[in-house]
């Protein structure tokens, strides 16, 4: 079940005539201990409920709550409750879902969906990113790799950055000598690690003669309105 849940979020429904899910905003950046609200249009449907999951990064969706506007009580899924979870309605097509007091760890990808009957189809929305922030937020710690000798006689440098975090999201860039990288750059989704810190991974792919050049390459990783940067030279690491 699961499995096919995420494949279904993964591969959001673009079947003709099919019914499109629309849920605002795309992103969403709250501080610890604030309220927030989470929109989701329906489209054509109006006689089927709208259903929240939770989703961090790297893991497998978790049933948040399923609301009917015909209904008396919203319906939750294992370790969500009303005391921090609600939902309701504007029009028939139209939900929303509001999430109290918020946490770091309600930092996720939150997916609406219905059941279309006209096509007997589950159809999802495109996600709404929750980030939480709070006064307590450490900047990210960040390491960066240079490439190896046996890399750099094939003609290709990778450099690879490693940032560990607080929270599931961040926005990470990469700058030669200052100037932004818009190509080359590989960012893998955040891993949960045991000691429920968040790591994220970035490799960069240049040319061996770019590192040989002793280009300052510079990795910048963003939560919020923290950030940390880390440089990193053929000079620095010794590499001849």
């Amino acid at each position: 079940m699961l499995g096919t849940l995420c494949t279904l979020i993964t591969a959001l429904t673009c079947v003709s005539g099919v019914t499109v899910v629309t849920q605002k905003p795309p992103i969403v950046t709250v501080r610890k201990g604030e309220t927030v609200t989470m929109d989701c249009n329906l489209g054509t449907v109006t006689r089927s409920a709208a259903r929240w999951y939770k989703q961090i990064p790297g893991g497998v969706p978790q049933f948040v709550l399923v609301y009917y506007h015909g209904w008396w009580s919203v319906t939750y899924g294992t370790g969500f409750s009303s005391s921090k979870h609600t939902s309701n309605y504007k029009d028939e097509s139209s939900y929303h879902m509001i999430i109290s007091n918020v946490e770091e760890g309600d930092s996720a990808v939150y997916y609406c969906s219905t059941w279309d009957g006209s096509v007997n189809q589950w159809v999802f929305g495109q996600g709404t990113k929750l980030i939480v922030t709070g006064s307590s937020l450490s900047p990210p710690v960040l390491t960066v790799f240079p490439p190896s000798s046996a890399e750099l006689q094939s003609n290709k440098a990778s450099l690879v950055c490693l940032s560990s975090q607080s929270v599931p999201f961040a926005e990470v860039s990469w700058y030669g000598d200052g100037c932004p990288v818009s190509s080359g750059i590989s960012t893998s989704t955040a891993v949960q690690q045991p000691d429920h810190t968040f790591q994220i991974s970035s490799y960069l792919s240049i040319k061996s003669s770019q590192w040989l050049m002793d280009k300052v390459f510079t990795c910048k990783v963003s939560l919020g309105s923290q950030s940390s940067e880390k440089n990193i030279t053929m000079s620095d690491c010794n590499i001849k």
